[in-house]
Order: structure tokens, then sequence, then C-alpha cells
């Protein structure tokens, strides 16, 4: 499906659960939203190499590594988030995108434009924090 039947088009729950239509915006945005993830880090690693010179100043080299390892930390989510966007595409791939892992139900189009590496429906993500939290409390 090209981009031209995509644009302006928001999934709906008339339709029916994860058409063809569906499975094609959310790849897109999925795909759209790792290059973005990929550019970011790109970007990063210029300012790293550009980054390196000597700061002659103790307060600005302590600034400066300070916000390098802020940035470092904050790619190393990214990363990870990364693999959760190829995930979701290999679900799209293999038709189980947008299906609860616990329950098999479809999960609500709202969350999947939300969160769109979704793999609970809001239900199970509930019960399932509920028990971490009851878990952690013990």
């Amino acid at each position: 499906m090209d981009d031209l039947d995509l644009k302006g088009y928001v999934p709906t729950e008339a339709e029916d659960f994860m058409n063809a239509k569906q499975q094609a915006y959310f790849r897109a945005k999925l795909e759209a939203w790792k290059a973005e993830i990929l550019d970011g880090s790109k970007v990063t690693i210029s300012n790293l190499r550009e980054e390196s010179a000597n700061h002659p100043d103790l307060v600005d080299r302590a600034s400066a590594e300070s916000d390098k390892a802020l940035e470092l930390r904050t790619r190393d989510r990214q990363r990870k988030l990364i693999s959760k966007i190829d995930a979701a595409i290999r679900r799209i791939d293999e038709g189980t995108y947008g299906y609860c892992e616990h329950t098999g139900e479809p999960i609500a189009l709202k969350r999947l434009e939300a969160r769109p590496t979704a793999t609970l429906s809001l239900e199970a993500q509930e019960r399932h924090e509920r028990r971490e939290r009851t878990v952690r409390d013990d």
C-alpha cells in the first residue's frame, strides 16, 4: 500500500480491526519513529566527536561530561525502543500486531496510536502493573 493511500488516514473503530490499511498505517508510523530515532543517534555521535575537545576549566569539563552521560543514557533507552519497534513490525508481518499477548483480544486503537509498540491491552497492562507492585511491596 503506497503512502498516498494513507495521507490523512486515521484508523477508526468502525473498520475491521487490523485490516490491510490499518496495518500499513501502523507500519508507516513505526518506521517513521525508528528513522527519527536513528537520525537523532547520528547527531549524538557527531556531537560526542565534536565535544571531545579539551575543556581547561574543571566546571566546564564536569558539565560536558554530565551532558554526555545523560545523552548516552537517553540513546541507550532509544536503542531499546528500536528493538521494541522492530518487534512490533515483525508482529505486523506475522499478523499478530494489535492483539493482546495475554488475552488475544484486540488492543484499542487509541492505545496503539499513543503507544504503537504496545503488546498488552490496557486492562492486561493494568493487571500486570498491579502484580508488579504487589511483588515489589512484599
